[in-house]
Parts: C-alpha cells; structure tokens; sequence
C-alpha cells in the first residue's frame, strides 16, 4: 500500500494541531516548527481540509486552526480522502478505460485489500491516536500506532 506524503502530514498536522489546540487556535507556523513541514504546503493541507469541513479558521492575533468536530468523530480515512482523491492499493500501471489497460489477474485481491484498509482507517478516529500516543509515552513498552 502507498500511503501518500500528502495524506501523512495531513493526519500528523491534524493530530499535532488537536494535541495543542488546549489555549485556542494553533497556527500553521507553530504546526510547521513542531513537525518540519513546509509552511506552504500545510497551507495547502489546510485549505483542503477547511473545504472539507474538518476545520475552522480564525483570523487575526491569536488566530490559526481549529477541529470542526469533536476528535471522536474524525476518522484518519477522513482526513486522507479530505486532501487526497482515492486511496487504494494497486498494481495496475494503466487506468481502467485507457489504451493500454487489461484486467490484472489480481485485480480483485488488490480492490479487497484496499476496501480493508479503507474500513481500517475509518475505524481509527483522532481521539483513539491521542489515547493511543498518552499510553504510549505514560507505557513505552506499548505498541502504538503509526502514522
């Protein structure tokens, strides 16, 4: 499965802007000194996701980002298809529809792994991954999630 850079530094802004959203609105600034993102490109995360309804933004001194919703009811599948159109696993090197394309004889496995991977994804909302990161730094020894 390729998960992509813009899909990963959407969940880990998301989550790093959640984490330290407790005195207000979290600048991108702020995200992008904690996590070695670009500025702009969070920018460009942002306004993907505020169009899709993931955040608000407040403008002016003390403004930046906040979670539209309760971290309970944002999945990590949310977040990905706010900034990207479609994930899914594949091993096909031509659309369906093209010149070149011929069905792969794995087609199938690769469409069910992706529909597993999907339903994984929306059944891990940002509050289980901030759960999951308080238990992994109060009990190291603890497997965590990765993302």
């Amino acid at each position: 499965m390729r998960l992509s850079t813009k899909s990963r530094y959407a969940v880990t802004s998301l989550l790093d802007m959640v984490m330290n959203s407790g005195k207000g609105p979290v600048s991108l600034a702020e995200i992008s000194n904690r996590q070695g993102i670009s500025l702009s490109y969070l920018e460009q995360l942002f306004a993907k996701m505020r169009r899709n309804n993931l955040v608000v933004s407040t403008r002016g001194p003390g403004g930046g980002y906040t979670l539209s919703t309760d971290p309970a009811e944002v999945s990590i599948s949310d977040i990905i298809y706010a900034v990207d159109d479609k994930l899914e696993v594949t091993n096909k090197d031509a659309l369906p529809g093209g010149e070149t394309y011929e069905p792969c004889l794995t087609e199938q496995l690769w469409e069910e792994l992706s529909d597993q991977i999907s339903t994984y994804l929306t059944n891990i909302s940002l509050q289980d991954m901030i759960n999951n990161q308080s238990e992994s730094t109060t009990h190291p020894a603890k497997k965590h999630l990765l993302v």
